[in-house]
């Protein structure tokens, strides 16, 4: 029999040994939360989601009891969508707010180890380029994650205190799910300036690259859209009603590539519970219906789609950002 030391210390547990993903991933956390450009946009996503908050609950009385409005008994997701057209709804903010956010945590995510000389030294070690490159996608989309929820505790916190209305199932849901999209919407653009830190050797290119992208998806994308239907498609008004619902489905379709379209859609479904549809309808299609709240698994079938789509996008920028940066010479 062994002595009374060894049975005690075969008690006591052993000492947690931390795989170099693992290290690099807390060297990433650490690093992000340390920055001044994440602290930025930390105070910028509070200082909305306060001002927006204060805006719904301030109308928030006059939404609840506005019958018309078959969304009007849910109050919490009230609290995401009520405005008064002084301040945008919070998911509008997120639409704008949350690429640069993604932006911000991942343009120099490897062309500055490589300019500070780090990369040689980081990747010397036991450690795989497709260690190193899941972790800092990792450890930012983590960060990111613990945001939305706090954010969305806080929100059903506050709600809870200030209204005295419990939360129901149904509403809990969807908010955890338009949580879950925002942390999504910002995944595709943390993981195309990941690819762009990749791509070009300077921090401010592949910035600036960033920017521009989101500037032309949010701001021109549509405009080019309608000038390339109007040149290219018949005028409207000479169609028919088919003919009609055709045109406006193409313009959707094309709409539907930009990702801030994707998420301004699904986010829009999860939060108003009486959209039903996502493209025009007939008046055959409408004719009996009752504008009454779907269920929370119908939602999430409309919405399937453009969570797939932007789960695509975001695969596919960090499969390109995997091949350039297995092809890429660090020693130089």
């Amino acid at each position: 029999m062994g002595s009374p030391l060894v049975y005690f210390n075969s008690l006591w547990p052993k000492e947690h040994t931390y795989s170099p993903f693992e290290v690099m991933v807390r060297k990433e956390v650490g690093d992000h939360i340390r920055s001044w450009r994440f602290i930025v946009m930390l105070l910028l996503v509070l200082f909305t989601f306060a001002g927006a908050m204060y805006v719904s609950l301030t109308n928030l009385g006059k939404a609840v009891q506005n019958v018309n409005d078959p969304d009007h008994v849910f109050v919490y997701l009230k609290l995401l969508t009520t405005s008064d057209n002084s301040l945008p709804a919070f998911h509008i903010f997120i639409s704008f707010l949350g690429p640069l956010l993604g932006i911000a945590l991942g343009f120099d995510a490897v062309n500055s180890e490589k300019n500070n000389g780090t990369l040689v030294r980081l990747l010397a070690q036991p450690v795989y380029r497709d260690q190193l490159l899941l972790a800092k996608f990792y450890a930012a989309l983590l960060l990111v994650g613990v945001l939305f929820l706090s954010l969305v505790l806080l929100m059903v916190g506050a709600g809870l205190m200030l209204t005295g209305v419990p939360i129901e199932a149904a509403e809990l849901f969807r908010i955890l799910a338009f949580a879950v999209l925002s942390v999504i919407y910002v995944g595709f653009w943390l993981s195309l300036s990941i690819g762009l830190s990749v791509a070009f050797r300077h921090a401010a290119t592949s910035a600036i690259t960033a920017i521009g992208i989101w500037l032309f998806f949010t701001v021109f994308y549509q405009i080019v859209v309608n000038m390339v239907a109007r040149a290219v498609l018949p005028d409207p008004a000479s169609l028919q009603a088919e003919q009609v619902m055709a045109y406006n489905n193409i313009l959707l379709s094309f709409f539907r590539v930009a990702p801030s379209q994707l998420y301004t859609d699904a986010a829009t479904t999860l939060l108003m519970p009486s959209v039903r549809s996502l493209g025009p309808l007939t008046m055959e299609q409408m004719a009996g219906a009752i504008p009454a709240p779907l269920p929370f698994r119908e939602s999430l079938m409309i919405v399937w789609p453009q969570v797939t789509g932007l789960l695509a996008a975001s695969t596919v920028c960090f499969a390109g950002t995997y091949f350039l940066f297995m092809r890429r010479e660090i020693r130089s």
